[in-house]
């Protein structure tokens, strides 16, 4: 009713339905600021909008807060409206920062977690209650996004999802273990599904027909002199009627005064109507009055009426006069209307309790606490030529007796644990990053590696190793391109993997390896040797990088990095270590194209046999 109030007394424009059957207002009269209370969300030709709903008694305090102080700023209108609060409740987490960027500019973003309770269960089992969920977030999908989740393990520390739910919200989560943190747990469902959500902010309004974005000073101001212009329309209006009753209270008057003429006249004249305007100088709208008096309103008591009413209308024309021609009466007014729509949403009242209540988004390193779930166990990771992956049980494995598809063969092992990473840097570029828990059994061939990774089917992987902290790594490129970089940045979260070196359409990462010496030894198909300090090497996170060594044909077929005082080994076919004694004739530097490599080199050009 509130935001109805006063449609019947000229508050607001009108305008043609659709179907120009009736009409329709324009805007609404709004007795409190109802864009900001309910919010709204929409697309338009051209434009959209995004406003979230809040609280009404803290945003009428606010309005009345900017009409007492003016130049208030969005800081102190923040201290009055704290953020949205959303009908459905849950969790505001958004910083105070993000929340006054929203309020500022108009745009930006809120985020909205469910309300959850860890209900204990004895003997240290336990589960979590959800009684709110996000706003806008249908309970039937989120439990679709719940049951996905379990069936595609994508969910490790989640075992079951059960919707109790009646008039009230009751979705209860049963962890896979006891062991884990609570906060833990719902920190990683917070990822996944949506019991966190992000209610985009775009206050994106009309102002007098024009779009504009607003932050929420602005709209508070627009709201203020929109009242205000109610306000003085429903007044004039009230005037007019006022005017209009004294007029004919006037008539009535003289009519009492004269009554026994005015009967004379009705009864014996052929015109009453156009004598009693002439005789007793009456309008129109007063004589038609006097005609349509009952003859029981000729009584002394109806005249004392008349005249108790011609006075009260008398002075409520007055102090409409005086507040119409006051801007500061004006204003007085706007805040009492204010002021009494504020006492319907008192907030220790059911209709103005605040729903969502805020916190602080804790940092929760949830693939730590994965990994603490994870049992250690040695495991030896089998990478075919073919891609295809899987992981055996124990360390020292003999090797030749797996066995592979039609048509693959061996391409690479690594002994890990089950709680290591594994990274794979693919021939295009890019690093791709696994779990060793997540890997197949050692029993059949495993898996294709293209099931869980986009490695493009042209593509080969050319390194396989668990990332280290403070350990780095060259990577180059066939035409001899490369650089340094730290395993961290190796770490990809997604299954495209992540772009380390830039390749271009007819060249392939050739080397992916760990610097474990001040001196780089490059090689080339062509068999020339240079060896420079790895120091002249940059360090990158991702990029083209710089030439390691030049070539007039062929291209980069294999690097080492060794100390000086070790000086440069390679292993032969049969895995014995060889040297050179006259190995420092190759130093050089970076960039150069070498010397042909010394006398007893493998002959397949690398440094392995």
């Amino acid at each position: 009713m509130l935001l109805l109030e006063g449609l019947d007394d000229d508050a607001v424009d009108f305008r043609d339905t659709y179907d120009e059957r009736n009409k329709e207002p324009v805007v609404l009269a709004a007795g409190f600021p109802n864009l900001l209370v309910n919010g709204s969300s929409g697309i338009a030709v051209g434009m959209a909008t995004s406003i979230p709903p809040h609280n009404p008694s803290e945003c009428i305090d606010a309005a009345v807060h900017l009409l007492e102080h003016p130049r208030a700023t969005v800081d102190d209108l923040m201290k009055i409206v704290t953020g949205p609060d959303f009908p459905t409740g849950g969790v505001v987490v958004e910083s105070k920062e993000g929340l006054r960027e929203v309020y500022a500019t108009g745009r930006g973003g809120v985020r909205v977690r469910a309300k959850w309770t860890k209900e204990d269960l004895g003997r240290g089992m336990w589960r979590v209650i959800v009684t709110e969920i996000p706003y806008q977030v249908q309970k039937s999908k989120l439990m679709e996004r719940l049951a996905e989740l379990i069936e595609t393990k994508k969910a490790p520390l989640l075992e079951d999802a059960m919707d109790e739910s009646t008039e009230d919200v009751r979705v209860v989560l049963t962890p896979k273990s006891r062991t884990v943190d609570a906060e833990v747990f719902m920190a990683s469902l917070f990822r996944q599904c949506e019991l966190e959500t992000r209610f985009p902010v775009n206050m994106n309004v009309l102002d007098h027909g024009v779009p504009k974005v607003m932050g929420l000073r602005d709209m508070l101001n627009c709201y203020l002199d929109h009242r205000r212009e109610v306000i003085v329309r429903r007044n004039k209006h009230r005037l007019g009627k006022i005017e209009h009753r004294l007029e004919v209270l006037d008539g009535l008057l003289k009519a009492y005064l004269n009554i026994d003429e005015v009967i004379r006249i009705i009864r014996y004249e052929d015109d009453p109507k156009a004598v009693m305007m002439k005789k007793f100088r009456l309008s129109d709208i007063q004589v038609e009055a006097i005609l349509n008096m009952r003859l029981r309103a000729l009584r002394k008591l109806e005249e004392i009426e008349i005249k108790r009413e011609h006075k009260e209308l008398s002075e409520e024309k007055a102090n409409i006069e005086k507040l119409l021609s006051s801007t500061d009466r004006q204003w007085t007014e706007v805040k009492r209307q204010l002021r009494q729509a504020r006492e319907i949403f008192d907030p220790s009242k059911k209709l103005g309790k605040r729903r969502s209540l805020f916190d602080v988004a804790k940092e929760i390193d949830t693939e730590a606490a994965l990994e603490a779930l994870i049992v250690k166990e040695p495991v030896t990771v089998v990478l075919s030529e073919k891609g295809w992956i899987r992981a055996l049980k124990g360390h020292n494995q003999k090797l030749d007796d797996l066995k592979f598809k039609e048509g693959d063969e061996l391409a690479m092992t690594l002994e890990c644990q089950t709680t290591d990473k594994v990274v794979l840097m693919a021939a295009g570029g890019r690093a791709f990053t696994l779990g060793a828990d997540k890997l197949p059994g050692g029993r059949g061939h495993g898996e294709p590696i293209r099931l869980n990774l986009e490695v493009p089917e042209s593509e080969s992987i050319v390194g396989m190793f668990v990332p280290q902290d403070k350990t780095r790594r060259i990577v180059a490129s066939t035409k001899g391109y490369g650089f340094i970089v730290p395993d961290a940045e190796l770490i990809s979260s997604t299954r495209k993997g992540k772009i380390i070196l830039n390749v271009g359409p007819k060249e392939s990462m050739a080397v992916c390896l760990k610097v474990e010496g001040d001196l780089t030894a490059s090689i080339g198909k062509n068999r020339k040797l240079v060896i420079f300090k790895t120091d002249e090497l940059p360090e990158m996170a991702r990029g083209k990088g710089v030439k390691i060594q030049s070539f007039a044909d062929g291209g980069l077929l294999d690097i080492k990095t060794f100390n000086r005082a070790d000086g440069l080994t390679w292993s032969d076919t049969a895995g014995r270590q060889q040297s050179a004694d006259d190995w420092k004739s190759w130093i050089g530097r970076r960039a150069q194209s070498g010397r042909l490599a010394p006398r007893g080199f493998n002959k397949n050009g690398k440094f392995t046999g």
